[in-house]
């Protein structure tokens, strides 16, 4: 899958201000400063899309991405030539909120819930994880959330150009060994990078694989 266009709709302070159009919507999450805003940014090919802040934590909406794309039609489908597609990324604000109160951790806790848990045309959630670190209680506990509450989602591992690749298979097989505690069949994953550009096409190509599904159903 390609993206053709991508522009800024609207930042939403709860799920009812949200776009109402019909379109499928593909969510990134992650602990502040996970590298969110540099990877959405990678994915689109435009630099200063989503905002990059040296704070972490400065998401604080619901921020929908409209996006136009390319998209290969299956062998067999009577169009050789592909078509196109429109879905929205939506930048999730993070979780964790160390330097907030607890009202206000509360309340970005439920938005995020609320948009998870309600948001109907949700087809996909992309969490962001730090390669860099050891299984984080916090994370572990918020796929398992997920799980709990049948939102499907992808891992993203980020900012793995600051690993050897020795360091990424023993981090990743921690991970791997941390989700088996809780989980039959593990959330799949996809090592990225913003600075390199890793992982790009693999994730386009999860939306794009989704798109068609969602165009099959009906």
């Amino acid at each position: 899958m390609k993206i053709d266009k991508i522009e800024f709709v609207c930042s939403s302070p709860s799920l009812k201000f949200c776009p109402k159009e019909d379109l499928p919507e593909f969510a990134f999450i992650g602990r502040s400063n996970v590298g969110k805003s540099s990877l959405i940014n990678m994915l689109a090919g435009q630099k200063g899309l989503a905002k990059v802040s040296n704070t972490p934590g400065k998401t604080r909406l619901l921020n929908h991405f409209k996006v136009g794309s390319s998209i290969a039609r299956e062998p067999g489908s009577g169009n050789r030539t592909g078509g196109t597609a429109s879905w929205f990324l939506v930048d999730l604000p993070g979780y964790g909120f160390a330097k907030l109160s607890k009202t206000q951790r509360e309340k970005f806790e439920g938005l995020i819930h609320t948009y998870l848990q309600n948001r109907e045309n949700l087809a996909l959630t992309f969490l962001l994880i730090d390669s860099r670190l050891e299984p984080q209680k916090i994370d572990l506990e918020f796929m398992n959330w997920l799980g709990d509450n049948e939102v499907g989602f992808v891992i993203l591992f980020t900012k793995t150009d600051k690993l050897s690749k020795t360091q990424q298979s023993t981090n990743l097989a921690a991970y791997q060994k941390a989700l088996s505690a809780h989980w039959d069949e593990l959330p799949a994953i996809i090592l990225t990078s913003s600075e390199t550009k890793s992982g790009r096409e693999e994730v386009l190509a999860t939306i794009g694989e989704a798109l068609l599904q969602i165009e099959k159903a009906g």
